[in-house]
Order: structure tokens, then sequence, then C-alpha cells
């Protein structure tokens, strides 16, 4: 197995030559570099991470916290963030808690006790003190999706306020007045952010809020499932349904199927977070306010290679991205019947979003797909 002595015997250099070009440390010549890197090309050799990291004090590695690594929003969260960190030569450690804050803080600790140099991570909750072993030993942050209390950290997330508002303006628009909220658990700012975007717009179109109407559980389907029953069989029964996230929404379609209740025919539905490519492409059917997952996960990354970069005097930055309506079947907004069978969507001839009286803050963005 070739060593760096070897190297720097090939291409002519000193070994501490070869280590400021692997480590990228600068102060080389081009042509010099050129010469090691054949070397090490030629030799194959493969520099040794452990001697590295006690060089550098840095195990170039990063954590990203996921909830549910089988939400397609996810998963393109996590995509973003390794295409990022893999153009540094960054490996990145994945963990899903499912929500669970045991889960978390095991993870947590490994972590710290591997060394990373970084994590990013969406909380299980809104509280601080979960977080704290991260804060406390200066580990360079990024929270994304949601936020934390009492602590100053980068943030990366979707305008889950924004996007709400807009998916119950829509229906709003289309004559909907008792709309359900399922939102996810009531200890994470996605899920009240959401909560309260759907009451700005009530509150916008001169629509008192039941409270009966708005439950908590968690971004699942089978949860998604339980709170429409719960609410089905309560009296004074919905016109539509904003799923907070894709999981939930099919948890409600399983559910309205399961009580012979059709949607749109019987139950308009919306959603935050689109299906995978496959589904919305071949079955374009949920109307959902999708969010930028891949620019979340690279953006994250970016902030938190900043900070390994010696970004410690930056100020806690924040980036909202914006969320893009895409106007489906689900919310029956041009639903025609044909002999009483099947769905027919003609070109649509309701007023464009975001104008007419439905704002949207310069966040969100409108598209229309028919099947």
């Amino acid at each position: 197995m070739a060593t760096i002595h070897d190297v720097a015997r090939l291409a002519e250099v000193s070994s501490v030559t070869v280590s400021r070009v692997i480590n990228r440390a600068g102060n080389v010549k081009p042509a010099t570099q050129a010469r090691v890197e054949q070397a090490i090309d030629a030799l194959g050799y493969v520099p040794s991470s452990a001697a590295q990291s006690m060089r550098s004090k840095r195990t170039r590695t990063l954590a990203l916290i996921v909830p549910d690594i089988q939400n397609v929003f996810w998963t393109t969260v996590a995509r973003g963030v390794e295409d990022a960190t893999q153009s540094r030569a960054y490996s990145v450690f994945l963990c899903n808690t499912d929500e669970n804050m045991a889960k978390q803080e095991r993870y947590l600790d490994v972590l710290i006790s591997q060394r990373v140099d970084g994590v990013i991570i969406a909380p299980c909750s809104v509280a601080a003190e979960p977080m704290a072993r991260l804060r406390d030993r200066a580990i360079p942050t990024v929270v994304i999706d949601r936020r934390v209390d009492d602590w100053e950290v980068d943030n990366v997330s979707g305008d889950s306020l924004g996007g709400a508002r807009a998916l119950v303006q829509h229906l709003i628009a289309l004559g909907h007045r008792r709309i359900a909220m399922l939102a996810g658990p009531a200890a994470t700012t996605t899920a009240s952010d959401r909560v309260a975007g759907y009451r700005q717009a009530l509150a916008e179109a001169g629509i008192e809020v039941d409270q009966r109407l708005i439950h908590f559980g968690e971004y699942k389907a089978q949860s998604g499932a339980q709170m429409i029953a719960q609410i089905l069989e309560a009296q004074g029964q919905p016109t539509a349904v904003f799923a907070a996230n894709n999981a939930i929404a099919m948890g409600v379609i399983a559910e309205a199927g399961r009580r012979g209740l059709r949607i749109p025919h019987d139950l308009a539905l919306v959603s935050f977070d689109d299906l995978p490519d496959a589904s919305s492409q071949l079955f374009p059917f949920l109307t959902v306010a999708a969010q930028p997952a891949y620019e979340i996960g690279a953006r994250a990354a970016e902030l938190l290679f900043d900070r390994l970069e010696g970004g410690d005097a930056l100020p806690p930055r924040r980036v909202v991205l914006p969320t893009h309506l895409i106007i489906r079947a689900s919310c029956g907004s041009q639903l025609a019947h044909h002999n009483g069978h099947g769905l027919s969507l003609p070109p649509m001839d309701t007023p464009e979003l975001g104008q007419g009286g439905l704002p949207f803050n310069g966040r969100a963005t409108i598209e229309r797909i028919y099947p």
C-alpha cells in the first residue's frame, strides 16, 4: 500500500507539500499540485482519514437528522444535503428519529462521540433544552423545516404559513366554508405555522374558526385516517380538508374510500408537500403547496459550511424559501360530471390566486395541472 512518502518521491516534492495538496491548504504552485495529484492517481494512494482528523481536528463528517426518511420530502432534502457535501469531500450520517425524542437524544449522543463537524436537524419539538448538547459544545448546527425557541441558530425552511394560507384561500374561493385542518405534532412549528395560515385565511374571509375542525396528530397516514374519522363521526361534516403533509393526505384518501366518500365529489382535499414525481406525473391528483425540498437541504449544507469555514462571527441566518401551489383534481376546482360518472377537468376559468384579494406575500407561485 502506497504511503505519503511514496507519493512525495514520485512527485519529487516533500511530504509536507503532498499533505498541503491533500488538505487543500493552498500555497502550492499549480504545476506542483498537478504533479502531486498525478502521483496520487498513479500509486492509488488513499490518505488516512484518522491521521487527517488528528491534524485538522476535523472528521469531514456531518449528520442529517430527520423525522421520517420514508417520506419523499425528507428523502429529497437528504439528496440536497448529500449533493452539496460530496463536492467538498464530506460524508453524511443519516439519522431517522420517527418524531421520537428519545431516539433524537440517542443519536445526538452518538454523533457527538463520533466528533461530527456539524449537524443539520429537523428537531422533534420547539424546545431548546434537548438541543443543548449541541449548543453547549458549539457544534455548528442548522435547523431545517422547523424552528427552536430560545436558541439563535441558522435555519432553513419552506414558507409553511404562506403556503397554508394559499391552500385555504383556494378552497374558500371555491365556496368552502367548513374546512377541516389536520395538523402534525403540536410541538412542531410546522404544525403551528400551518394552523396559523389556515386561521389567517379564514379570518380574512370573515369565516369563524370551528375548533372542532382542527386536529393535531402525527405526520403519518394512519394519523390522517384517524383524525378525519373523528371529524366525520362528529356533527357538522366538513366539505373540504387541509392535510398538513402528504402522508396525512394519504390517510384521508384511504379513510374516505373506506366510508364510500369520493374525493373531490364528496370531500375536497388539499395538502402540504407534493407526492413522488412518478405519482404526481402519472396520476396528477393531489392539490398541494409544494416546498423546494432539495433546495432546503442544499441551502442548509451551504450555511453549515459557512460556519465550518470560519463564519463564527456571522449572525444567525434564517432562510425561508417560497412554496409552489400546484392545483390538481383533488380540490374539485373544475369538477364536472359526465352522465354522473367520472371526472372532467375543462380549461380553468377561476381567477388567478394572488390577485383579486388572494395575496401570497410574494412567497407562492401557481401551477395548474390537469389529468
